[in-house]
């Protein structure tokens, strides 16, 4: 422990003892106000920004609920896919959460959306031309069609989709494309990696079913080797047929990558039962804090509802919704009454069509509301860095900036420019706000869990996640102080 450490409670303390020997005069004053908003009102304004930073922090390390929230998330309800009772399951719950909380509004947005069934576990099988067969770890990707029964094929092996129009039809025609480029470990950022490994999940099938294969094989979005395999939507083009499409885990996509330099006559025998049904009713759950000062001015902070079907969705993306529920709970709990209009969103169907996000940015531009800022956490539970910056002016970059002193203390006053999340983005057309932010966790962990059987509950680290929704309360309170 360092000495600078040690002398924070004692710094917080001293700021604070003007508030703590007030002269009985200012007692007096005090005593007159009526009612609890107006004492938060007054503390919020009489409160250095160090001191309430501390208050919430100290709350959500002292008295967090986003571990518990999680864990009655993924341990009683689990996989939450769009469409499944477990999703409708999961709104009831929201809404339950934010109703407890004694917020001024608690409502849900109406929205469709799509119901894309895995049905019985896939299999897959690497056979050799001598007929001996290798079993192989698959999984089907979202949206994609099933195989009628068993679907047995030769397979052509690509590093891009460019490899796969380079090809003459004959070379593809009547076989399984296995798009295999890897992650590329040399970038420091996963999410770089995931970025532009991705085009082979999301277009690579429908590529494939154009230029006349039967399925395609997918490596996983993932450095990590080992024998989980990643889903993730896949989606098709008009015009061309729909092909199966499964994504092997890495090791089973080396494995096939070296027998088919051995074998180039082996076949892939696949087996999913998988298929689309009509669309579900399904609701976007929000929850809100009136601003005191700028009631017409909204900070939205928000997670999605939904999760693939595989395992509990825990990092991906409980985190993020249990983290925006405290950001709420934080503020009321702390007595800190946020001068603009706070609402946390949990979007419904951002794995597989962020039809909530649309659906919520739709409405607010239908009621001419005025958004200052908003705010994701979707990338995991994980130590906090800071936040990334979207859609942000060179002054605004430059406002948020000089609140680096204050959030340094928490370390999260790391800010870069980037994505800041999928269900906040429509934001940017719609309502123009000034800023849209994104949660920043240490990522190095997260593209091994993401989209698997093993994002579960207990991958998620109970200080790593409370710090997180304190450092996203941090940030909500500075925006609504001060706005953009």
């Amino acid at each position: 422990m360092t000495i600078s450490s040690l002398l924070r409670p004692a710094a917080a303390l001293l700021l604070a003892l003007p508030l703590l020997m007030a002269s009985p005069a200012q007692a007096q004053r005090r005593k007159k106000i009526p009612a609890p908003a107006a004492a938060a009102n007054a503390l919020a304004a009489e409160l250095p920004d160090s001191v309430a930073l501390r208050k919430l922090y100290d709350e959500a390390l002292l008295r967090g609920q986003s571990y518990d929230n999680l864990n009655y998330l993924c341990n009683s309800i689990g996989p939450r896919l769009s469409g499944s009772p477990q999703a409708q399951r999961a709104v009831e719950w929201g809404r339950l959460t934010l109703e407890k909380m004694g917020l001024d509004r608690v409502y849900l947005q109406e929205v469709m959306v799509p119901h894309w069934v895995r049905g019985q576990k896939e299999r897959g099988e690497i056979i050799s031309e001598r007929g001996k067969r290798l079993e192989a770890a698959v999984c089907a990707l979202g949206g994609s069609v099933g195989t009628k029964g068993k679907l047995r094929a030769g397979v052509v092996e690509v590093r891009s989709l460019d490899e796969l129009r380079q090809l003459p039809d004959a070379a593809v025609r009547g076989k399984f494309v296995f798009f295999n480029r890897p992650f590329n470990d040399a970038l420091i950022e996963p999410g770089q990696a995931y970025g532009a490994a991705g085009d082979q999940r999301r277009a690579g099938p429908a590529e494939a079913g154009r230029r006349g294969a039967v399925g395609a094989l997918v490596r996983s979005l993932t450095s990590a080797r080992d024998n989980f395999p990643h889903t993730g939507s896949t989606v098709y083009q008009a015009g061309a047929p729909p092909v199966p499409a499964a994504a092997l885990s890495t090791e089973a996509a080396d494995e096939l990558s070296q027998l088919l330099k051995a074998d180039a006559k082996l076949s892939f025998e696949l087996e999913m039962s998988c298929q689309t049904l009509p669309d579900e009713k399904s609701y976007n759950v929000v929850g809100e804090i009136r601003g005191a000062k700028f009631p017409a001015e909204i900070i939205t902070v928000g997670g999605h509802l939904d999760s693939w079907d595989l395992a509990q969705g825990a990092h991906d993306d409980g985190t993020g919704v249990v983290q925006s529920l405290e950001v709420l709970r934080l503020l009321k709990a702390s007595g800190l009454r946020p001068a603009r209009t706070v609402r946390a969103v949990l979007f419904m169907n951002e794995e597989n069509g962020a039809r909530g996000a649309a659906k919520y940015a739709k409405l607010a531009q239908q009621a001419q509301e005025t958004h200052v800022a908003a705010l994701e956490s979707d990338g995991g539970g994980f130590t906090p860095r800071g936040f990334t910056i979207e859609g942000a002016s060179p002054e605004v970059q430059a406002k948020v900036r000089a609140w680096a002193p204050l959030l340094r203390p928490y370390h999260v006053d790391g800010l870069s420019v980037g994505h800041a999340g999928t269900d906040i983005e429509p934001l940017l057309k719609a309502v123009t706000p000034k800023a849209l932010f994104g949660f920043d966790g240490d990522s190095q962990r997260y593209f091994d869990l993401h989209h698997t059987a093993a994002d579960t509950f207990d991958k998620v680290h109970r200080r790593e996640l409370e710090l997180g929704g304190g450092g996203m309360a941090a940030l909500v309170y500075l925006l609504s102080k001060y706005g953009l």
